[in-house]
This record gives structure tokens, sequence and C-alpha cells, in this order.
């Protein structure tokens, strides 16, 4: 077996293997007389097969499994052993004019394409410097936020006449051009939420209404096409919610609304527990703290995408656009030429910082343990079986869940990606100088 590299340039390749009938005919014997052990044939009593009849019967499929598992044993040692960093996978050339005959003395010859992956230092210093933002509560957030609150533990009255941010339970009827109500239509009863209608004109027409009055609803307009909305309030799909054309007639049954509770050592003690709050100011500098804590993980959001941007900046890295469109092609039997022209910077882009944070790590001797896996997967369920059930789950519980979610391999590779991303990123914020700036929040959010 003769296996040469013919280097295009520093990031194109060509592996040639060639197989003699030396390289293969041991291990083809050997599997035939295997497969012969196994056979069950009409006229053989198992394991009684002759190996020739085998040969005959399967042998030139048998010949193509080895060859193929040479192929890749060879690629794979060749690559290791010669410590090629290629992108992607061995693409194989296809040569219309060799033909093999495959009947146990041919010559093989083999082309494979490599994608390489660039050489490439890094220089990342204090002399680097990104602004980190600290991320302050703005009033109009404060309040947002200390409102919901209270309402969350407020009390539901039903008042004569709606006003805004009440909630109108109402009876929806499909109606026809000529304002008469479509028989058979579309039909409901449902909750229409005040605060959810996006549009200004008709959400004044919705104020001021009381029981069994009827207003003409232009449901589209109303809730700015969100399907979601608009298929719930109907009891419909949200297909035929996007393709609704109809105005509807709203008949009022009853208002609801939601009295913010208020600002006492009851409302204090529901929230923070036994005197843990006294007074509005304390409760205010309290939930300010939460917001801002909730904050960090903003501006932690935003370094990162900085970082990123920066990296990219810095780090020029040329690749072998050529030969990874080809693969991905290859990959991905259905992604058309569109979708690859259309997606493929995106994927250089990620790879380009997939290289920069694989070097930083080699480099750098970063560690990432299972133990750091696992605590991050287990945070990560934690947190989803919150969301739906207030009572948390015991330690053991949590982590018998946790073994069994990393068993699945896209879930641990996925994992053991981010928990390395926040060990590149927890390096560089150590290693580049920090502007740290103060910003509050609704500025914060016009920040690109």
């Amino acid at each position: 077996m003769n296996i040469t590299q013919d280097k295009i340039d520093n990031l194109n390749s060509v592996l040639t293997v060639k197989i003699n009938p030396e390289d293969y005919k041991e291990r083809v014997e050997k599997a035939i007389k295997a497969q012969a052990k196994k056979a069950k044939l009409p006229g053989f009593r198992p394991g009684m097969v002759p190996a020739a009849h085998i040969k005959k019967m399967y042998g030139k499929n048998i010949l193509v499994d080895e060859i193929n598992t040479i192929l890749n044993d060879t690629l794979s040692n060749y690559i290791s052993e010669n410590k090629i960093e290629v992108l992607g996978q061995p693409l194989p050339k296809i040569d219309d004019s060799k033909e093999f005959n495959w009947d146990f003395t041919d010559e093989f010859e083999f082309i494979y394409e490599l994608g390489i992956a660039p050489e490439f230092d890094l220089d990342f210093s204090s002399k680097d410097k990104l602004t980190y933002y600290q991320v302050k509560v703005d009033k109009d957030t404060l309040a947002s936020r200390i409102k919901n609150l209270r309402k969350s533990y407020g009390k539901m009255s039903n008042p004569d006449v709606s006003a805004d941010d009440d909630v109108i339970y109402a009876d929806l009827a499909q109606i026809a051009a000529d304002g008469s109500v479509f028989e058979g239509g579309i039909s409901n009863t449902a909750s229409v939420r005040l605060d959810q209608v996006e549009d200004s004109k008709i959400k004044k027409s919705l104020i001021g209404l009381k029981k069994d009055d009827e207003v003409v609803l232009d449901i589209q307009k109303a809730f700015d096409g969100n399907a979601t909305i608009i298929a719930k309030l109907l009891n419909i799909s949200e297909e035929d919610a996007q393709d609704l054309k109809s105005k509807f007639k709203l008949t009022v049954k009853n208002i609801n609304r939601l009295e913010e509770g208020d600002l006492n050592q009851e409302f204090f003690d529901k929230i923070f527990g036994e005197n843990v709050v006294k007074t509005e100011a304390e409760f205010e500098q309290k939930i300010r703290e939460e917001l801002e804590s909730m904050m960090v993980q903003n501006a932690d959001q935003k370094l990162q995408a900085d970082l990123f941007q920066f990296g990219l900046d810095k780090v020029k890295l040329s690749l072998p656009d050529e030969f990874l469109k080809r693969w991905l092609k290859a990959t991905n039997e259905k992604l058309s030429e569109e979708e690859l022209e259309k997606g493929y910077d995106d994927f250089a882009r990620n790879l380009r910082w997939t290289l920069i944070e694989n070097k930083i790590i080699k480099d750098n001797k970063l560690e990432i343990k299972y133990e750091e896996v696992f605590a991050a997967a287990k945070n990560r369920l934690d947190g989803q079986f919150r969301m739906y059930s207030p009572q948390p789950l015991s330690e053991e519980q949590l982590g018998q869940y946790t073994a069994q979610f990393l068993q699945n391999k896209e879930n641990a590779n996925r994992i053991f990606e981010e928990v390395k991303a926040q060990h590149v990123f927890d390096y560089l914020k150590g290693v580049i100088t920090l502007d740290k700036k103060d910003i509050e929040y609704n500025k914060f959010l016009e920040l690109k």
C-alpha cells in the first residue's frame, strides 16, 4: 500500500492511496470464511457453507466492504500520524476514466481532496481594549417590573366600563362585507387582552365599553397579524389565522381588571419573606438589585458578541472556501446552490471563530472537565423543570436526569461546546483590557 500527499497550497492537498492485492487479499479471505461460518443457506447445514460458495455469491460485496475499511483506516491513520488539521472530511475525487473489475486482482487507486486548517498565531493582550457595559436599571424598566409584581399579587375586579390594560371577555363572530354575521362562520368566546392590541385606534375603540356593547374588530390589524394570538382568540389553527381576512363582531360579556397590590408589609413579605423588606424604598432597592444582577448576563452576552467580532477582525484567517463548499454540498444532498451561497459566509465566520477558540484552548492548556459539563447540564435542566413546576427536584433526581440527558451524544456535545465557549470567554476577559462603562438598560437595548 502506498499513500502520497500532493500539497496544492497551504489550504488544499490531494491524497492518493494505492492499494495492491497483497494489501487486501488476506483480509478478504478471512472475511469470506467468517461469513461462511455464519451463513444459513438452503441446501447447507448452518456453518457448513463452503467458502468458495460464499465468495462466488457475495465476494464482490465483501471485497468492497474491506476496501472501504482499509481506505478509512489508512486515511485516518495518515492524517493522525502526520498531524494534518483537516477541515470537514476528505472528499473522494471521482475519475470516470478508471474502472475496477473487483475480481480480487485489481490494483486500486483512490484520490481524495483535503481542506487544511490555516496556521496562525494569537496575540491577544492588555493592549486590546473593549467596552464592558455595567447595566443600570432605568426608571421605566424599574417601574414596569414593580407594576408587574403588583399585578401578580393584586386582586381581580369587574368594573362596569373598560379601561386600558383591562381584559374584555367577549363573543367574537365572523362578519361578511355587509356587516352581517357569517352563518356557519368562525365564532368563539374568549378573553381579549387590551395590552396585546397593537393598533392605537382600535385600542381606543375598546376603551369605555360596557357589558353587551358591540364593536366591529379588524382582528389582523388589531394584533398586527400575530397569528399565535389570533389563533388562540378564535380557537383556530395558526395557518388559518394567517390567511384570515374577515372582520369580527365583538360583543362584551364581562370586563376583568387586575388591580395592583398595595405596597404594604403583607405584599413585601409575600415576595421576599417575612420582614426582609419593610419600606417602599427598601422594596425598590431590592428590585433594582435583582434586575441589575440579571442584566449582568445581558452585559456578558454583549461582550461575548463583541469579542467574537473583535477576534475575527484581529486574527485574519483564510479558508479553503471552494473545498468547504463542495464538502457542504456532498454532506447535505438537499442543500441548494442558493442556500449554500446565502449561508456560507455565516458558516465560515463560525468556523474561523471555532479555530480561534480551539487554539486558545490548546495554547493555554485550558482543561474542560466532565464535572463542569455535568454541572452546566444540571443547571440547564433545573431551570427547565422550574418553568413547569414550582416544586424543585431533589438533588438525586436531578442528577439522574442529567446523567440520562448527557448519554445523548448530541446533548453532550452541545453542553461541552457551551462550557468550552465560557472557558475561552473567561480567558479573554482576563487578558484584554475592559473599559467599564455604566449605561442605563433602555440605552443598552439600543446598542448594536
